[in-house]
């Protein structure tokens, strides 16, 4: 099965500002992008990144640069996955619950109602990833054949905030989370609650 990984390769990660610099944005969603390439691929299916600029890859690229509703929907050839590049706690296990599991479409929704994968099964099936997109494509589905809905913490967390690094270095162990370690960002505790801190500078 062919599974779309769509990648902003242009000023990646913005809100990780606070904590990355630019390039290390860069570098770091690379390594991401890396760590869901093998994941899925580990599941035996076919990893294609759909990338908003060029960039080297070990597996193939289709460059589009438009909005990525737009750039997926041209893409949907059932059947077919699409994986997001920022799930850096993905696993094989947890990809291939999404890639196993029945329904028309097979939605994991991602923390703050987003849509961090989907299965399509039928070629009625459309995204629409404006706004709270889980919604949008649970309603979707419903009008088009049978969805199930996919529970997984490892799908569920998607890396846009700073305080986000705090699950990759407590449940990651791919290429992201060793760079994390590697550019000093460290578990800070303090106050009940897992945040990050750098320990060195940039």
């Amino acid at each position: 099965m062919d599974v779309l990984v769509p990648f902003a390769a242009s000023r990646p990660k913005t809100r990780l500002a606070g904590v990355l610099g630019p390039d290390e944005r860069a570098e770091f969603a690379e390594e991401m992008l890396y760590d869901v390439c093998c994941a899925v691929e580990s599941t035996g299916a076919s990893p294609m990144v759909l990338s908003t600029d060029p960039i080297e890859s070990a597996w193939p690229v289709v460059v589009d640069d438009r909005p990525l509703t737009d750039a997926v929907n041209d893409r949907i050839e059932p059947p077919v996955a699409v994986v997001m590049a920022d799930l850096a706690l993905a696993t094989p296990a947890a990809l291939s619950r999404l890639l196993d599991a029945d329904g028309d479409v097979v939605l994991a929704p991602g923390l703050g109602g987003g849509t961090n994968a989907l299965l399509v099964r039928t070629p009625e099936f459309y995204v629409d990833y404006h706004g709270a997109s889980i919604a949008d494509h649970r309603r979707i589905a419903t009008e088009v054949g049978t969805t199930t809905t996919v529970d997984s913490f490892r799908l569920a967390v998607d890396i846009d905030e700073a305080d986000d690094l705090a699950e990759v270095l407590l449940h990651g162990d791919g290429r992201a989370a060793r760079w994390l370690r590697e550019a000093g960002i460290e578990l800070e505790t303090a106050g009940g609650r897992a945040t990050v801190r750098r320990s060195t500078p940039r």
